[in-house]
Order: C-alpha cells, then structure tokens, then sequence
C-alpha cells in the first residue's frame, strides 16, 4: 500500500515522517492552506515521492515549483482540466487529481482524466478546497469502474485502521493521511504515524511505489 503523508512544512518533523515510513509526502503549495510551503525545508525528504499540491495553478506555476522543490509529482484539488493534467504528465511528472465524491454518479467526473493521470485521489466535498478531516461514504466506490488506481483520503486517523481493513477495490492503491495524524497544522505525530503504517503494512498486500518507479 502507497501510503502518502500530506501538509509537512517542518525539516525536524519531515524527518520523522519519512523515518516513521511514509512512501510519499505532500507539500502544499496553495497559499490559503495553514500547511502552505512558502519555502524549501531546511531538511526534505530523500527517500520518499515528493508530492506538489496545487490549486487552480497555472501549469508554469507547477512546473516551476516542481523545479524548485524537485517534486516528482503534482497532487491536483481544483477545476484543472485533463489538458492541464496531460501537459503535466507529458512534462515528465506524475499526476493525481483529485476528486471530492458525495454520490456514486458524481463518479463519472473522473471518465475525461482517464490516460491523462496516474492517479485518482477520491476525497470528501466540503466548501473550501482541498480536505475537510472528515471522511465520506466509501462504499460509493463500489461503483468507480475506472481503471485508473486510485488513492483514499478524507479524515483517515487511527481509528480508521478496522475500516481501512474492511475496504477492498481492484485499483485501490494507497491512502493520504493529513490532519488526522496532527497536534497542529502541518506537525505530525510521528510515533503514532510509525505505528499505523507498520500496521497498514502488515495489513494489506498492495505493493507500495517508491521513487525507483518513478
């Protein structure tokens, strides 16, 4: 299972996550976000898929910022159009979009972006983009018959774990953990992340992707 650490901002924790075993890490390059990145880490990870997250960004903004902080790829939360997502594929980088389902039909969203993503990152709606800490209704995925893999998000926390062993998809392939792991934004507890990933590893049988595939 990939299992994807999102909003780090602090080098001492960075270090720690990458350590507790995250196989990515996101760094949320929109300003309105609390975990915004507004500069390189004095420590980033080296041993990890480094995530961008952007917002309706310009796909020069992007690209220079995947430059600046050596991303490998780009996480997509806003109206970004599959054009978008394939000259930033073709760019050389890794796409996920993401997608904030309610109902199943809202699933067919997702048909255009097929080819032009790696990934899906299936989240739950709230007004503000990006996560609201709270999950969704999981069992609407039952009806994604894409073949696109995809990510789970949206208020996962350690309490989740007996749900996250319950779900069963083909192309699920990994989950994003955020604030549910934190003492404040942008600082995770790391010994409580070591824990849950070791368990989510012992867990599941998913493959995880490390940065040799990328």
């Amino acid at each position: 299972m990939i299992v994807k650490v999102c909003g780090m901002r602090d080098a001492v924790n960075i270090r720690e996550v990458e350590r507790a075993g995250a196989d990515w890490m996101g760094f949320i390059c929109y300003e309105r976000s609390p975990r915004f990145i507004d500069r390189v880490p004095e420590y980033f990870p080296q041993k990890v898929v480094r995530v961008g997250v952007f917002v309706n960004a310009a796909p020069e903004v992007c690209l220079r910022q995947a430059e600046a902080l050596a991303l490998h790829a780009v996480q997509l939360h806003g109206t970004e159009s599959p054009d978008c997502c394939d000259g930033l594929r073709k760019s050389g980088l890794k796409v996920v979009k993401a997608f904030a389902i309610h109902r199943a039909e809202e699933l067919q969203i997702t048909e255009p972006y097929a080819g032009v993503c790696d990934y899906f990152l299936f989240d739950t709606p709230c007004l503000q983009y990006g996560g609201s800490g709270r999950s969704f209704d999981w069992s609407i995925l039952e009806h994604y018959r894409g073949s696109t893999p995809f990510l789970l998000s949206g208020g996962i926390r350690p309490e989740s774990m007996e749900a996250l062993k319950a779900f069963r998809h083909p192309r699920w392939e990994g989950i994003d953990l955020n604030s549910g792991f934190e003492s404040a934004p942008g600082m995770k507890d790391a010994q409580t992340l070591a824990r849950f990933i070791a368990e989510c590893k012992k867990t599941t049988s998913i493959n995880p992707l490390n940065t040799s595939t990328l």
